[in-house]
């Protein structure tokens, strides 16, 4: 399906309001609803959407994936689209949350089955990114691969220091001195060295 673009959002307050009224009707051949839905980082919509067939009784929870659009001040005045996408055309969005993912019913689709496997190896990566020990002052941090900043260095060990004055956030200090900022630190491969045990007097 393509793109659907509206000059409101029909009276709902949010695009994922919109989305959910959209997926959540009763028509004679049976009726469907989300039974949840999170939309992330503002551009992608996931849902578990339920359909149960009138007569035959069967019942499905498929997985939904919406690329959405929300300008407000769009100066065309169509503040607001999205295009569908059914688990089982094998979306390259693959952010979808896990109490999402846990509601949808066995599937033997093939598409439908690698985008759920994507999706829960980005979970098991993101959750692998969390446990990562985050440095303390005073702790040496060695990469597995050299780190490369803007004026030419690069490191594999540097020290974590905070700076005088300064609560919160840490810097990374070089053995030369130089002082230094990460962005993204818990992307990076890599470990914190053991302390080193005071020597003995």
């Amino acid at each position: 399906m393509g793109w659907l673009f509206m000059r409101s959002l029909g009276g709902h307050a949010t695009p994922k309001a919109y989305i959910d009224a959209q997926f959540t009707y009763v028509r004679p051949e049976g009726r469907s609803r989300v039974l949840a839905s999170r939309q992330v980082g503002m551009r992608t919509y996931y849902a578990a959407v339920e359909h149960v067939a009138v007569g035959a009784g069967s019942r499905e929870v498929w997985g939904l994936v919406c690329l959405v659009r929300h300008n407000p001040r769009d100066r065309e005045g169509y503040v607001f689209g999205y295009k569908t996408m059914s688990e089982s055309m094998g979306p390259v969005e693959d952010a979808c949350p896990a109490d999402v993912l846990d509601l949808l019913t066995p599937t033997d689709k093939t598409f439908a089955l690698d985008w759920r496997a994507r999706c829960r190896a980005r979970l098991a990566e993101r959750r692998a990114v969390r446990a990562k020990p985050v440095p303390r002052p005073g702790q040496l941090v060695v990469f597995a691969a050299p780190i490369r900043f803007r004026n030419g260095r690069s490191f594999r060990q540097l020290r974590a220091v905070r700076l005088p004055g300064r609560a919160r956030g840490l810097v990374f200090q070089a053995q030369d001195g130089g002082l230094y900022r990460i962005r993204g630190l818990k992307a990076l491969d890599y470990t914190i060295a053991p302390a080193t045990p005071p020597a003995l007097a």
